[in-house]
């Protein structure tokens, strides 16, 4: 295992230790960026390999597969707008139960 691929387990591994314990809403939508992004780093660095050139042109023996890279460009476009929707419930939320922690938000809704 690469040092990279050891980096993307320990970021993912905080990433999802700060969701399971924050308070915060916002820190949870953080910490789901947090592991969305390793886990996007965790493909990226299996598909890479050192010395292959990109697939232009006309000598095709030694070529990257650009596969994980446009699936993870998907990924990436897809996570920024999930992320852009949390925080727009983020804010009207907010503006409803006038706290941002999960525990006076829930209390809020059972009343």
């Amino acid at each position: 295992m690469d040092i990279v691929e050891i980096f993307c387990v320990i970021m993912f591994f905080i990433g999802f230790y700060g969701l399971v314990t924050c308070k915060s809403i916002l820190k949870s939508i953080i910490s789901i960026a947090f592991v969305e992004t390793a886990v996007i780093m965790f493909f990226l660095s299996l598909g890479y390999t050192d010395g292959v050139l990109p697939p232009i042109g006309q000598d095709l023996s030694n070529v990257a597969d650009p596969v994980p890279q446009a699936l993870m460009i998907t990924a990436i476009v897809i996570g920024v707008a999930v992320t852009a929707i949390n925080l727009i419930m983020l804010i009207s939320l907010c503006r409803q139960s006038h706290s941002s922690d999960w525990d006076a938000v829930k209390k809020e809704n059972t009343k």
